[in-house]
């Protein structure tokens, strides 16, 4: 099963691409969620929520809908005791589990979180942290996560590997198909090397469109990895101007028309799984 959609919806600069240039921030959730299927909320990395905002988020999507939430900076990045750090993010998103709309959590870690025994460690510290029934992916920005040792440490932990495409820059992940639980993830950063450690604000790092044939070279992988796996989150952060939804069903009938016996949930058809090109236009 695909579940292919963003990093992110609520942005201003989607108006007039994405959303209706008069679309009210209230109305952006639902116009989304009868586009695409499911979503990274971003914005809980740099603030922990409110139950309650977390709730009404959950309550403007239909019920088939899915969440994937990304940890707080202090978890992946401050690393301190997770005893302190993770228990409120959990609290806080506990709504949107309960509603039965989470995917999974997903924790992206700094390109300075380097594979060894430190790292090995606290990924063991991080499974014995969270309860039952809280499915998670691992984000890994530099490359020497990328080896035999973690696929099997992933595996044993029932973490998912976060597949990714990025600029081809020194450290940073080249594209990968690596499955490790039944869940397995893919996120789109956009290729935009010479903006990726150099700008005036973050959102330029991820200004990109890829194109068809940057697209095509996925099909093929993304097959596989579909193949080999319970379920596939496909998510774009190239966000600046709709890029990523765009983009996201582009791929979408892409994948569609190369191997008609996928099985996708669609955000124009939840009731039903889409096998046919039906409702992947637009």
């Amino acid at each position: 099963m695909f579940l292919i959609g963003t990093s992110g919806f609520s942005y201003d600069d989607w108006r007039g691409f994405f959303y209706p240039k008069a679309i009210l921030d209230k109305d952006m959730l639902p116009f989304y969620a009868e586009r695409f299927p499911m979503v990274e909320v971003n914005s809980t990395y740099y603030t922990v929520p409110s139950e309650e905002s977390m709730r009404t988020m959950a309550s403007k999507a239909p019920k088939d809908f899915e969440f994937v939430v990304k940890a707080h900076g202090s978890i992946t990045h401050e690393r301190g005791p997770l005893t302190k750090s993770l228990p409120p993010f959990l609290t806080a998103i506990e709504p949107i589990r309960q509603a039965g709309k989470l995917g999974c959590l997903l924790f992206q870690f700094p390109g300075s979180f380097h594979y060894d025994d430190y790292g090995l460690a606290f990924l063991g510290e991080l499974r014995e942290a969270l309860p039952e029934g809280w499915p998670a992916v691992m984000e890994f920005r530099h490359d020497s996560w990328v080896r035999d040792e973690v696929y099997d440490a992933l595996n044993h932990l029932d973490f998912g590997f976060v597949n990714c495409d990025m600029p081809k820059l020194r450290g940073l992940l080249p594209p990968t198909d690596i499955v490790t639980s039944p869940l397995s993830y893919v996120r789109f950063h956009g290729r935009n090397a010479s903006n990726w450690y150099e700008h005036e604000e973050a959102y330029q790092r991820y200004d990109y469109v890829y194109t068809d044939p940057e697209l095509d070279e996925w099909v093929p992988r993304l097959v596989d990895i579909g193949r080999r796996s319970r379920k596939t989150y496909v998510v774009f952060n190239n966000h600046p101007r709709g890029q990523s939804a765009e983009n996201a069903r582009a791929l979408r009938g892409k994948l569609a028309v190369a191997e008609p016996g996928l099985e996708f949930k669609t955000g124009l058809e939840m009731v039903r799984k889409q096998r046919t090109l039906d409702g992947f236009q637009g």
